[in-house]
C-alpha cells in the first residue's frame, strides 16, 4: 500500500517531460519486489504498482524499486515504519478491499456447511454415515476412492444382494451355496 501511495504522490509533481527524471522507491518488503517482477501474480495492489509505474514511465518518470534491510537503522525506512503503524492505529480505513482468496475460503465454509446440513437432514445414506458423520472431517481426509472403496462405504455396488433387487439376477445368494 505505502508504494502506491509513493506512486500517487509522484503523480501530482509536474516536471519537463523531455528529461527523464529518476527516482527510487526504497522498501523493505522483499516479497513485494519479487511479485512485482513475476508476471505470474495478478495481486491486486502488484497490479496497481504495475500500472501507475507504467503511466509514470510514459510521463518520462524513470521509477526505481530498491530494497533496504528493516531494523537496521536507515533514517527513512524507520520514518516509513512508525508512520505506518501511526496509520494502522488510525480508524479510517484506506484499503478496503477483500482479498479473493479470503471470499473463496468465506464461500467455501458456507458450502460446507449447507452441505452438513442437507447430509444431517436426509434420509439416505445411513451407512456412508456411520462411515462419515461430520463433512467438515471427511473432506480433511485424503482418502483414494476406488470402486471397491465406494461399494463397501455405501453399500451400493455389483453384489449379489444389490443386483437381486433390481431383478437383474434371480437369486441373491452366492453361487457356492445354492
Amino acid at each position: 500500500m505505502a508504494i502506491v501511495k509513493a506512486l500517487q504522490a509522484i503523480e501530482t509533481i509536474k516536471i519537463n517531460n523531455t528529461t527523464p527524471t529518476t527516482i527510487k522507491i526504497l522498501t523493505d518488503s522483499r516479497i513485494t519486489l519479487e511479485s512485482l517482477k513475476s508476471t505470474k501474480n495478478r495481486n491486486h495492489l502488484i497490479e496497481e504498482i504495475r500500472k501507475k509505474t507504467i503511466v509514470l514511465e510514459k510521463e518520462n518518470w524513470n521509477i526505481e524499486y530498491v530494497w533496504i534491510k528493516a531494523h537496521a537503522g536507515n533514517y527513512v525506512n524507520e520514518l516509513a515504519e512508525r508512520l505506518a503503524k501511526e496509520a494502522a492505529r488510525n480508524s479510517d480505513i484506506c484499503y478496503n478491499r477483500i482479498p479473493k482468496s479470503e471470499i473463496e475460503r468465506q464461500e467455501r465454509e458456507k458450502s460446507i456447511e449447507k452441505w452438513q446440513k442437507q447430509w444431517e437432514n436426509c434420509t439416505k445414506g445411513s451407512a456412508s454415515k456411520e462411515f462419515f458423520p461430520n463433512i467438515k472431517d471427511r473432506l480433511k481426509k485424503k482418502i483414494n476412492l476406488t470402486p471397491n472403496f465406494t461399494v463397501m462405504i455405501t453399500a451400493h455396488g455389483k453384489a449379489r444382494s444389490y443386483l437381486h433387487r433390481f431383478p437383474i439376477i434371480v437369486s441373491r445368494m452366492p453361487l457356492h451355496q445354492r
